[in-house]
């Protein structure tokens, strides 16, 4: 899965150098203030210099604790609206360090919770209404020359709301951007969630694969070695008794063992890179051909087959055909000499029916206790198409396996 292009961030280190060239930047304006209280004048403004140091005092506290404006959001606000509150109590005119106020508005509603950033905001329309009364009472009285019965509501309200846009636009900024970092944070959370389920079904299918090979590896090796044995032993005692028939079996040997080859290099194929041979997989058709090599090696086998053609799904195709291919095996392996087999493979009532008995002794020698992975192979084809099989020995002796698999 493709991962999910993370957005660019400033990084711990990169965070605190913007907050350091920001409050830096912002700390150019002390050094005008310590100027004013060394000079003992004040011109400007005509004041003493005790206002110069009370100027110079709020501009350190509104300004300072920026730095920590991040990681201690509630804290900075605060301080730096505590001496924005004195301001107004103490000097009846603005100072530059007062952008320190929306911007820590800003950082408490980006970092802190949101109902800290709600309450910033309701503070900062009060401080805008009580700063816009304050200045406009020393203005008008300062115009005058007396205090000014009354609010001139025409140059009030204006005012008050112009100085309410800063801590407004502030909050909406901060919030805003939480809400943008929580919303890349769930994407990024949901992208990873995601990568980590498409491992997991991959590591899943995978596991699938390795067993489905396993069943076939095993299939394809029980069924050939026990027919070259078989024949094998066959050749041994024709050699012995009738010279004529050992090319025969040895002729049956050798195209077994080239299938079994061949089928096996398929599987190998699939273990390596999936590059597989394209030999077909066996069909329901196929189960007449292994009856006859059957036959041929000796067995004595009858079978009831459905007629030519069939259509039946590939996967239960191949199911059929390995379900009688491996009792066929254990027949051969466990029945015990001179065991004839019956092999029955019927469709209808919406399913397909497979049952291999035979009148040997493997009863006494289940597949399932000998340790063979047969049996289990078997079952586990037979589940992954909702099928079901019945193992164990049949009436009158012998050993009887029934598989049913549904064709819809």
């Amino acid at each position: 899965m493709e991962e999910l292009e993370r957005p660019w961030r400033l990084g711990p280190r990169g965070r605190w150098w913007f907050d350091v060239l920001l409050a830096g930047s912002l700390f150019l304006i002390i050094p005008f203030y310590a100027i004013q209280v060394m000079l003992d004048g004040g011109a400007a403004r005509d004041v003493d210099s005790t206002s110069h140091v009370a100027d110079l005092v709020l501009v350190v506290v509104q300004l300072v604790p920026l730095l920590w404006r991040r990681r201690h959001p509630v804290i900075v606000y605060a301080v730096v609206a505590g001496a924005c509150g004195l301001q107004v109590l103490l000097i009846d005119y603005p100072l530059v360090s007062q952008v320190s106020y929306p911007i820590a508005v800003y950082s408490v509603a980006r970092y802190a919770r949101p109902r800290w950033g709600l309450a910033a905001l309701a503070v900062g329309l009060f401080g805008s209404v009580l700063g816009t009364h304050d200045w406009m009472s020393s203005v008008d009285s300062s115009s005058a020359g007396e205090p000014q019965d009354g609010i001139n509501w025409s140059t009030y309200v204006p005012v008050a709301l112009s100085l309410a846009t800063f801590p407004v636009a502030a909050w909406a900024l901060g919030a805003l951007a939480r809400t943008r970092a929580a919303y890349v944070d769930s994407l990024i959370q949901r992208n990873e969630q995601l990568r980590r389920e498409a491992e997991q079904r991959a590591e899943l299918g995978a596991t699938q694969e390795r067993a489905r090979i396993a069943r076939e590896m095993h299939d394809v090796v029980a069924h050939g070695l026990s027919v070259i044995v078989v024949q094998a032993d066959g050749a041994r005692y024709a050699a012995e008794q009738d010279p004529t028939l050992a090319p025969k079996a040895l002729e049956t040997v050798a195209q077994t063992a080239r299938e079994a080859l061949t089928e096996m290099r398929q599987l190998l194929g699939l273990l390596r890179d999936g590059d597989a041979l394209t030999r077909p997989q066996p069909r329901l058709g196929d189960i007449a051909t292994l009856v006859e090599e059957t036959r041929a090696g000796g067995m004595d086998l009858t079978a009831t087959l459905p007629e030519p053609g069939l259509a039946v799904p590939e996967g239960i195709a191949l199911t059929a055909f390995r379900v009688v291919q491996e009792s066929l095996s254990n027949v051969r392996k466990h029945a015990g000499p001179g065991a004839a087999a019956k092999v029955t493979v019927t469709a209808g009532s919406g399913s397909l029916e497979i049952e291999v008995v035979d009148d040997g002794r493997g009863a006494a020698a289940d597949a399932r206790e000998s340790g063979g992975l047969g049996l289990v192979g078997m079952e586990e084809r037979i589940t992954a198409h909702n099928g079901t099989l019945e193992t164990g020995p049949a009436p009158g002796g012998g050993f009887r396996v029934y598989a049913r698999l549904p064709l819809i």
